[in-house]
């Protein structure tokens, strides 16, 4: 059996480089698990979601879950997941990322703006975000597009042909990266309210509440972390407060992402563009907020699943011991 003398870095080990890199890789494996278990819970619900933000054809006149059972009957179970795999593919660095680089730079912003910990949480949250996204773009637009594309249709065969075709056709490497102004701006406030929502949700609770809400961490005792169903419970209101904020500048994005296989694509080129013509074509509700609803029924738990399974994996990989 193991000591706790052995398991515990001492200070040398904490000053080598070599353990750093060790724990920044179990923060990555640790937030690229929360984001694939998170998605893989809402997968048919992402589609879903994608259809009706850029009026399909094939779906913009059904509601939520009447497209639920169109897709199914057209294109058989399997099509909910339509665009999963590219999905999968993206979810993992993207998740990677957002949670790792959200430790490092709430750990960065506290040592160069003082004790704010609402300002370190909000500000590492956006950065975290923009960052995760920059790097993973490309495949979000690929699966995107894979999503969008019904059963039938000639178009793309895959996650590679998605690939070859965009840079072929829409002008090389920029072509993976249109629509990526409005998702960074929609991502600072998302990622920055979902983080400060749920790390003030659970600072606070187990402040006022340790007992009924909280538990020591299996991997610290010294490190006090939420139950599980606290912690579902906080990660919910902070997916559901992000998404209301940036909810229309996600809607811009699908459109800019699909634009060059939609009708209408001169018209949404730009942000500001494609923010004013949907809404003056759609409105608000039908246009800027259209399948919020459905967004709600995906980001709650996708959320809720997301920061619990981190939680989880953070005293798997013994995150919480060194950090």
């Amino acid at each position: 059996m193991t000591s706790e003398a052995a398991i515990t870095p001492s200070k040398t080990q904490l000053k080598n480089p070599g353990y750093r890199d060790f724990y920044l890789l179990r923060s990555f494996v640790a937030g690229g698990v929360a984001s694939c278990c998170a998605k893989t819970t809402i997968a048919p619900l992402d589609r879903i979601k994608i259809l009706l933000q850029a009026q399909n054809v094939h779906y913009r006149h059904l509601g939520i879950v009447s497209t639920i059972f169109a897709v199914k009957k057209n294109e058989g179970f399997l099509g909910l997941y339509k665009g999963n795999g590219a999905m999968m593919v993206r979810i993992f660095p993207y998740g990677a990322i957002q949670f790792m680089a959200f430790d490092k730079y709430k750990k960065l912003l506290r040592v160069k703006i003082g004790k704010s910990e609402l300002v370190h949480r909000l500000m590492a949250g956006s950065m975290a975000g923009i960052t995760a996204v920059i790097f993973t773009y490309p495949l979000d637009m690929v699966r995107a597009r894979l999503a969008f594309q019904v059963k039938g249709e000639l178009g793309y065969n895959g996650i590679i042909h998605t690939f070859k075709t965009i840079y072929t056709k829409e002008g090389g490497f920029r072509g993976y990266y249109r629509g990526l102004l409005p998702t960074i701006v929609g991502m600072a406030p998302y990622a920055g309210f979902s983080f400060f929502t749920f790390e003030t949700l659970k600072t606070n609770g187990l402040r006022h509440f340790p007992e009924l809400l909280g538990k020591p961490s299996s991997d610290n005792p010294d490190v006090m972390v939420l139950k599980t169903p606290a912690s579902l419970l906080c990660g919910g209101i902070a997916g559901a407060i992000a998404q209301t904020i940036s909810y229309p500048l996600d809607v811009t994005r699908r459109r800019m992402q699909l634009s060059a296989i939609l009708p209408d694509s001169e018209k949404c080129r730009t942000m500001l563009q494609t923010l004013t013509y949907v809404y003056r074509e759609h409105g608000i509700r039908r246009g800027l907020y259209r399948g919020l609803s459905l967004n709600y029924i995906r980001c709650i738990p996708s959320q809720a699943v997301a920061f619990t399974t981190y939680e989880f994996m953070r005293q798997v990989l013994h995150l919480n011991k060194t950090a």
